[in-house]
């Protein structure tokens, strides 16, 4: 069987432009990746904003309705309709905090563990990645670390 043909890019030596060809396609990647995020999740019966949320929240932590805006990075008000849709579909139960009686914490209901399972499930997908080799998923991880993660020691506490 004959091995597929890797496109052609940018010249090796122009760098600006190299670096924007991979931004590009790091962008169409994420797009295809979200694309059937968002169908999948759909089937479960949730919308995008409120899979995320389910997915931020940890079961085993409480968490008050502003922790999870600041994680989601969006106002409270929009959390406070996101937690109402997932109040109402029994996910998450709002409780009085018991070492502040006047906040109130999210916590992630049974039957959210269980869909907060599924969401973790379709968030990691793997499909578009089906092609690579096992070294070439090695390699593609080290870059997106190196990239991701790699890039944040002082701001996000690393070595």
């Amino acid at each position: 069987m004959a091995q597929p043909t890797v496109p052609t890019g940018p010249d090796r030596g122009d760098r600006a432009a190299l670096a924007g060809d991979a931004v590009r396609r790091i962008m169409h990647i994420a797009s295809a990746m979200r694309h059937y995020q968002d169908m999948e999740v759909a089937e479960l019966g949730l919308t995008p904003a409120a899979a995320r949320a389910l997915h931020e929240l940890d079961p085993d932590r409480p968490l008050p309705a502003r922790d999870l805006a600041e994680q989601l990075r969006c106002d409270r008000s929009n959390v406070t309709a996101l937690v109402d849709k997932l109040e109402q579909a029994g996910l998450v139960e709002r409780r009085v905090d018991p070492t502040d009686r006047r906040q109130k914490t999210l916590v992630v209901t049974e039957v959210g563990r269980r869909m907060r399972d599924r969401v973790h499930q379709v968030m990691s997908d793997s499909r578009l990645l089906g092609g690579l080799t096992t070294d070439e998923l090695a390699t593609l991880s080290q870059l997106v670390w190196k990239v991701s993660d790699g890039g944040c020691p002082e701001q996000c506490g690393g070595e």
